[in-house]
């Protein structure tokens, strides 16, 4: 049987796990500089952003979005979505 969501302003009590997951840099940094901006940790904001992915909604309001695209320009980050499935990792940088 599925759980049932809390009443609005309970909290859920979960276990977190520490991954050992690998990100391309400039990516990172713009993750942390929102996370900073929101003032939440980059665990937070990523659980938040898989969490509305895996309903197909999208986690950023149209504010959130030009932070975002200021953040991609003060790091250089021009990957967008069409990039994906065909990022390869450079054999020097590890």
């Amino acid at each position: 049987m599925p759980k049932k969501h809390p009443p609005a302003g309970d909290k859920y009590v979960i276990k977190r796990v520490q991954t050992g997951v690998r990100m391309e840099r400039r990516l990172v940094k713009v993750l942390k500089a929102l996370g900073e901006y929101y003032d939440i940790s980059l665990g937070d904001l990523l659980e938040g952003i898989v969490l509305h992915a895996f309903e197909g909604k999208s986690p950023f309001s149209d504010e959130s979005l030009k932070v975002i695209a200021d953040l991609k320009r003060v790091y250089g980050l021009e990957l967008d979505a069409r990039a994906s499935h065909r990022l390869s990792e450079d054999p020097e940088s590890s």
